[in-house]
């Protein structure tokens, strides 16, 4: 007996529906205007949130719904399936994992509840800084002990929606990298509570998408010592632990935005007509559409291989990350088959189609560069030498 397609729960078929119907009250026109203004979507976070869905992966006993990752990727995918974008949420889902895995009891039982029913939001995650960059073991904010606190200087950069979140997941360094042996050592993540610091500043950058992306300064922030998650120095290995969910949700943000592509470039082929027929009768019309079903369809299996792994507690980081880039391949592909089937109209904002071109552009530079990937895939799973 074969076994059912892993879409097909009844669960992740509710999961649909509940996404669905919050999505029926927030249509493209929604969209376009929050993109056009470069605001906030907080009516439509506000309505998910209700739902209980943006607790997908807490555990009950913490307030949360308790869901798998496979479970949770189905919200995720669903809004952006529905014309929307996830990107305001998602952070709310994953980045509480490095509290849930790595954090005392005292700091789950302080923090998730809140995070779970999303009357305390965690959406900022700061790691990038302007010269390190993609090397994360390079950066230069420092945390410094002092008494019961540790003392923060330095600067991040493509900190998303600092402005809509009470907290916020910090790695710096707390030992001198010449103290180390080695460069992924000294690393210490924080949890800080924007509510009650001073000595942070934030500048809003001007971005190709509306995902409230910052530049934020740390000036002597003085933070309590138990905002300190896990051990002192192992700050890398558990940021490095959370990207795994963060991959497998993102392919799965990818899968939405593709199959939302290719249904609006199949239905505007089927009912444009140009010299007395449907544009889609032409060839050169069709099969790149076509073709971008089949792959989006196709990376849709990995996210499902990765997200599987996952959930069974199994090692999946090589799963996740050939799921996450083979996810933004085949949205991008499908991004590129809906606007050249458009032509002109592609271009215009009533579309929909510009805006979310840029939306899904992102996945092929953020979280991860789709070249970092296949360097992960060359080295680790190949054996070659390493590239970097």
């Amino acid at each position: 007996m074969t076994s059912a397609h892993p879409e097909q729960t009844e669960l992740r078929r509710d999961l649909r529906d509940l996404v669905d119907r919050v999505c029926a009250d927030f249509p493209d026109e929604y969209w376009r205007g929050v993109d056009k203004t470069r605001s906030y979507p907080e009516e439509f976070v506000s309505a998910l949130t209700k739902t209980g869905c943006l607790g997908a992966l807490v555990p009950e006993e913490y307030g949360g719904i308790g869901l798998g990752v496979g479970d949770a990727s189905v919200i995720l995918e669903q809004i952006n399936r529905n014309g929307g974008n996830a990107g305001p949420v998602h952070a709310q889902l994953y980045t509480m994992g490095a509290i849930l895995r790595h954090g005392s009891e005292e700091q789950r039982r302080r923090h998730l509840p809140g995070i779970a029913s999303g009357d305390v939001r965690l959406q900022a995650f700061a790691v990038t800084e302007p010269i390190a960059g993609t090397d994360t073991t390079s950066i230069r904010t420092t945390a410094r002990r002092e008494g019961d606190s540790y003392v923060v200087n330095g600067q991040k950069v493509f900190t998303s929606r600092v402005q809509h979140s009470d907290l916020m997941l910090l790695l710096a360094r707390t030992t001198p990298r010449a103290e180390t042996e080695r460069r992924s050592q000294g690393l210490s993540l924080f949890l800080l509570d924007m509510r009650e610091v001073e000595g942070l500043s934030v500048r809003p950058l001007d971005m190709m998408v509306n995902h409230e992306t910052n530049e934020v300064f740390f000036d002597d922030v003085a933070i309590p010592a138990d905002s300190l998650i896990g051990e002192e120095g192992k700050g890398f290995h558990y940021v490095l632990d959370g990207m795994n969910a963060e991959r497998i949700l993102i392919a799965a943000e990818c899968i939405g935005d593709g199959r939302w592509f290719v249904d609006r470039a199949s239905r505007y082929a089927t009912n444009r007509e140009v010299f007395g027929r449907p544009i889609g009768m032409n060839q050169g019309i069709q099969f790149p559409i076509a073709r971008a079903h089949i792959n989006v369809e196709s990376a849709n299996l990995m996210r499902w291989r990765a997200a599987d792994l996952f959930d069974d507690h199994a090692p999946c980081g090589t799963e996740a990350n050939m799921a996450k880039l083979l996810a933004a391949d085949a949205s991008w592909e499908a991004a590129n088959a809906a606007l050249q089937t458009h032509g002109g109209y592609g271009f215009a904002a009533e579309y929909d189609v510009e805006r979310k071109f840029r939306e899904t552009r992102l996945y092929q530079v953020a979280p991860i560069s789709t070249n970092l990937i296949l360097s992960h895939v060359g080295e680790h799973v190949l054996k070659m030498p390493r590239s970097f």
